[in-house]
């Protein structure tokens, strides 16, 4: 059994714990939140966009609680420390956690910037411990049939692909985006990661954008520039009404078929091709059991993390901090 201490209970931390529920393996053991109600279990008020979350009250008779991160990570049982924290604190508590010899997993996006970083991947490397960035679209259904299908060029190649990833504006600290980056880099990175991921790094980045709230970047279309692939755009963005939601779609042309992902389906995603369009089954879990069972696994077999690593990370907020500087000064930006 390996066992889990979570640090950091807002939406996230909550979503992990459920999550964590569903993995066979694992078992959490421990908490660590500023917030004296959180540490004692109390999860009432957390809300979620993609998972609503039910747990309220944490089983604190099989779960230490502390108000100190640096408690948790003492414990010897605690063999995974998962950080769920805001972005600016990532450095230090992955730091830690590191250089105690814990595993690690870390929520995205991995630093609020490229030195935060850079510094945590060095980090990652130098250790004993396995390390590994929350990147959950690369474990996503429907996501995770959209690589294989790129990968094994099974329609052809790719012609064209669209993403969507757009909210109203969340709660809490992602409204201040000196510590969130704003949408820019806290939501829509998963869908710049997931581009990298598809087509490699592009050549270059052309985007438009603008701050509503958060004083960053809230709401951005980005156009990801192959020299020879794809024409590939995203939008991403919580400068919608409140009341919107959340929506997150796909629609990727190949030579020979085109698939269209919508969370919003009862049935995600549809392929288009020969003259008809049908469903793809693609279960119904999500990509946060489906992260946490593989670095889970990982950790057991012991085997180092390669679907999604530090670097990725790294080379994900690289992209990210281009596009916010192509908005800021109107041109394509080279990577």
């Amino acid at each position: 059994m390996v066992k889990v201490g979570i640090i950091g209970l807002g939406m996230m931390g909550r979503t992990h714990y459920e999550a964590y529920a569903k993995v066979p393996g694992a078992q959490v053991v421990a908490v660590a939140d500023m917030d004296p109600k959180r540490a004692k279990g109390d999860l009432s008020g957390t809300a979620g966009n993609v998972v609503a979350g039910e747990v309220s009250q944490l089983p604190m008779d099989r779960i230490k609680g502390f108000s100190d991160y640096r408690q948790l990570i003492a414990m010897p049982e605690v063999d995974v420390v998962d950080i769920c924290l805001p972005t600016t604190s990532h450095r230090e508590v992955a730091l830690a956690a590191l250089t105690a010899g814990k595993h690690v997993l870390c929520e995205k996006p991995l630093g609020r910037d490229l030195a935060d970083a850079t510094a945590i991947a060095a980090a990652a490397a130098a250790a004993k411990g396995f390390f590994m960035p929350a990147m959950c679209m690369r474990f996503w259904p429907g996501w995770t049939w959209l690589k294989a299908a790129v990968a094994e060029r099974r329609y052809g190649t790719v012609v064209s692909a669209t993403f969507r990833r757009v909210a109203s504006m969340p709660a809490g600290w992602y409204r201040d985006g000196k510590l969130s980056g704003g949408a820019a880099l806290d939501l829509h990175i998963h869908d710049t990661d997931f581009v990298y991921h598809l087509f490699g790094k592009p050549a270059s980045v052309f985007s438009r954008g603008y701050a509503k709230t958060s004083g960053a970047i809230d709401h951005l279309v980005t156009h990801y520039l192959y020299e020879r692939g794809p024409l590939v755009v995203a939008e991403g963005g919580w400068a919608m009404a409140d009341g919107f939601g959340f929506s997150m779609r796909y629609t990727v042309n190949f030579e020979r078929a085109t698939a269209d992902f919508d969370l919003a389906r009862a049935q995600p995603l549809m392929l288009a091709q020969g003259g008809k369009s049908e469903t793809v089954p693609c279960g119904s879990e999500t990509g946060y059991e489906g992260e946490l069972a593989y670095f889970i696994d990982c950790v057991a077999k012991k085997r180092r993390p390669e679907t999604v690593t530090a670097q990725h990370a790294v080379d994900g907020l690289a992209i990210i901090e281009a596009e916010v500087k192509s908005i800021a000064e109107g041109r394509p930006v080279a990577l």
